[in-house]
């Protein structure tokens, strides 16, 4: 089973894109984040007719967006709106072996201070309320995973300049801290560094400032699926799409993907 996950930026404007990544890299299951699209208006019709006709999914005009596209039947859809708001960061389904959660965690703005920037403590709010939700309502032999924009690099070689960054939003001491305890909380294994050691550089974001974003490599690992303990052993492969990075009208994020050996 193959599961990917992107931060398309917006499902109409690159819905061309999104049906060559079938075409390419024949996903079961896709998870958008960043569809910036109202349910009424989602192209339902264009994912069904390329073979994904089970659509779960949570909108809303310009900003934000959630979306689950699979070959597979599921059940339980939900929406879980966090942080007292409904904006379509969080949604998940049931598979017949494991349960999926398909998440965008706040950017968190520019300045990395709660107290003067209402973006960053509203981010750091987020991590903290779906960490405490998922430890107090599972527990680490529940088959879970969790995946998507999660707008934290946590790791020294998850940006291209530890040193640099270090006060930057993504980055931060606080916020590294509180996605690792979020992590801890059911011992999720983050698949990317499953496969890729810590001491190798891994990015699955170039920003659009960057005119040679493959010479200057100036990157960050933003995007994420972990995956609890009964998962690990079905880890097969993992990959990052990079070249979806020089598309025509791209998103500033690339596709990632696992691969999960089928259930024993």
């Amino acid at each position: 089973m193959r599961l990917l996950t992107w931060n398309i930026n917006s499902v109409r404007l690159r819905i061309g894109l999104l049906l060559r990544l079938f075409e390419e890299q024949q996903p079961d299951i896709v998870c958008l984040q960043e569809t910036k699209c109202p349910d009424e208006n989602f192209p339902v019709d264009d994912i069904r007719s390329a073979g994904y006709e089970h659509i779960h999914f949570s909108g809303m005009k310009s900003y934000n967006g959630v979306a689950i596209l699979s070959r597979f039947p599921f059940e339980n859809p939900e929406i879980h709106n966090r942080v007292g708001r409904e904006d379509c960061r969080h949604i998940s389904v049931n598979f017949k072996d494991f349960e999926l959660h398909n998440l965008y965690i706040p950017a968190g703005g520019d300045e990395p201070d709660p107290e003067v920037n209402d973006k960053f403590a509203h981010k750091l709010d987020f991590v903290d309320e779906i960490g405490n939700w998922f430890k107090d309502r599972y527990t680490s032999d529940q088959p879970l995973v969790a995946l998507g924009d999660f707008n934290i690099a946590p790791y020294e070689h998850d940006v291209w300049s530890h040193k640099q960054l270090l006060k930057v939003v993504s980055h931060t001491p606080i916020e590294v801290e509180k996605l690792e305890k979020m992590r801890k909380s059911l011992d999720w294994t983050d698949t990317s560094r499953h496969f890729v050691p810590e001491e190798e550089k891994c990015y699955t974001w170039w920003s659009y400032r960057n005119r040679d974003w493959q010479k200057s490599n100036r990157g960050r690992r933003l995007d994420h699926i972990w995956v609890t303990p009964p998962l690990k052993n079905r880890l097969k492969k993992h990959s990052i799409v990079r070249e979806a990075r020089n598309w025509e009208k791209c998103s500033d994020h690339v596709p990632l993907i696992i691969d999960l050996k089928k259930a024993a």
